[in-house]
Parts: structure tokens; sequence; C-alpha cells
């Protein structure tokens, strides 16, 4: 099972929207994940368990964990390289 981490500023609006669209590329494509999400302020914390990340925001560079950029999800621009990297990520 694949831990999937997306984060936002503030771990609410922007993120639910991502999760749902990440949430529908695993199921279509029968990647078992467990999506959760937050606020970059959530890693600067602490460490993640978190298999990917997908950021809307700029991640810190002490963060050990592939992370891809899902700025492409709310802008509609990039949509499929953004799930490419994704797909390739968890395989």
């Amino acid at each position: 099972m694949k831990r999937i981490l997306v984060v936002c500023g503030t771990g609410v609006a922007t993120s639910t929207v991502i999760v749902q669209k990440v949430r529908a590329l695993c199921d279509a494509e029968g990647i078992h994940a467990t999506i959760s999400q937050g606020a970059v302020a959530d890693l600067v914390a602490g460490s993640t368990n978190a298999d990917l990340i997908v950021a809307t925001t700029q991640v810190p560079d002490t963060v050990n964990v592939p992370v891809i950029q899902g700025l492409p999800f709310l802008t509609g621009v990039g949509v499929d390289d953004v799930l490419d990297k994704i797909r390739a990520a968890l395989a």
C-alpha cells in the first residue's frame, strides 16, 4: 500500500481538490494507496512517512520524499505530465 501526502499552504482548499484527482487516478490505475492531506507547515514540524508528496507550494529541502508539483491540477495545464510522474513514482 502506497502512502501519498497532498500538501498546500493551509491543508484545506487546494489540497482537497488534488486529493480527489489523485484518488481518481489511483482508482483508475488500480493503485492501492492511502491519500492524506495537510499543510506544508506540517512537513517543517516533523518527518513524514509518505512515499510521495504532491504539493501546490514550495516544500522544504529537508524533506527526503519525492515531491511532485500539483499546480497543474488547479490550472489544467500539464495535468497529463503530472499524472505520468505520479504513476512512475508509485510504480
